[in-house]
């Protein structure tokens, strides 16, 4: 075993895709720098990563997460490296001692020390490091984080007992409401599919839904040939009965759900028709159209928090056009925060 202080120089290898840098990444890179003097991180190319999956975050995103989340002391020891094929560089490392991997890459490292044998180099020492586990009791992963199921501490962003009853806005939460979240795409009232052209055309292809709400970003939605993939309505605009609902065809969507949610409340009932949404796309990429009896207005705070990363909603804003705000971090992150505001009563 390398130990950091002995007379010569030890490095270690450590390799992976990184995305959404979490406590569990930062285990596995201390355990090896608390192992070795030195340690050469091998990042997976955006080549093989986005074979796997396109909302994978680009490979300088990836080790720019990683050094900002490390010390100066721990930057200074580390060397990040493109991993390019399955391998990379430890089936022939020379100056490598110890590679470090979870169980599930376990096979892997067995396969390089067979690899290294043939080469007649000496085998590395594999050093497994435990998994991390959430406050669900499961592995913490970039894949449940892109699924938006849990943050990078394992914290879920939502518990589900706080919508065992309906909530209601508070004035603090309306005060923070009333700042923009997220990016205006400008069009004129009177041809609202300029304002939602603007808008599709900013967002990048990466295999994640685009959700409408309020009936005119529905139907202006269908009417650029762009179906949503969750749709919210409640048949008015500025809180005005629209004659304009009747045209949007409900017939495009693979499951029609009814809900109620009066003004000023996140209830239950859209908590429930949300995620079950949500999962419509996310397990069998279905459209679902939501149906609002009340009020869709508050409706993004729940799709943010349940939606996986970068789903892109849309909703309108009276006499401008539409926003746009991409799912994130920074976005569950503020609708947790807003929901916490709001009160049962």
């Amino acid at each position: 075993m390398c130990i950091v202080g002995e007379s010569m120089e030890s490095l270690g290898l450590v390799g992976g895709t990184f995305e959404f840098f979490h406590i569990g990444h930062r285990k596995l890179i201390e355990t090896g720098l608390s192992h070795c003097n030195n340690l050469e991180i091998w990042i997976v190319s955006d080549n093989i990563a986005k074979k796997k999956d396109l909302r994978v975050q680009s490979w300088e995103k990836r080790c720019d997460n990683i050094k900002s989340n490390l010390s100066d002391n721990d930057n200074s020891r580390v060397t990040f490296h493109e991993l390019v094929d399955e391998f990379g560089a430890a089936s022939y490392h020379v100056d490598a001692s110890t590679i470090f991997c979870t169980s599930e890459t376990m096979h892997n490292c067995l396969k390089i020390n067979e690899i290294r044998v043939m080469g007649n180099l000496d085998e590395l020492e594999i050093i497994e490091v435990p998994h991390v586990f959430s406050r669900d009791g499961k592995i913490i992963s970039s894949t449940r984080i892109r699924k938006g199921v849990i943050d990078i501490f394992g914290n879920n962003w939502f518990d589900e007992n706080l919508f065992s009853s309906d909530i209601h806005i508070t004035k603090d939460a309306e005060i923070l409401l009333k700042e923009p979240f997220g990016t205006l795409f400008k069009g004129p009232e009177s041809d609202h599919s300029i304002a939602i052209k603007k808008a599709l055309d900013s967002i990048v292809e990466n295999n994640s839904p685009i959700i409408g709400v309020g009936d005119v970003t529905v139907k202006s939605l269908q009417d650029v040939d762009n179906i949503a993939n969750i749709a919210l309505i409640d048949e008015k605009t500025k809180r005005v009965v629209w004659e304009g609902f009747s045209e949007i065809d409900q017939s495009l969507y693979d499951c029609v759900i009814e809900c109620q949610n009066p003004p000023g409340m996140l209830t239950s009932s859209l908590f429930e028709s949300c995620k079950i949404a949500i999962d419509n796309w996310t397990i069998n990429r279905l459209k679902t159209l939501i149906i609002v009896d009340g009020e869709e207005d508050l409706s993004p705070l729940l799709l943010h928090l349940l939606a996986p990363m970068n789903t892109a909603i849309l909703y309108g804003q009276p006499d401008q056009g539409v926003v746009l705000r991409i799912t994130g971090l920074d976005s569950k992150s503020r609708c947790q925060s807003l929901i916490n505001l709001f009160e049962k009563r």
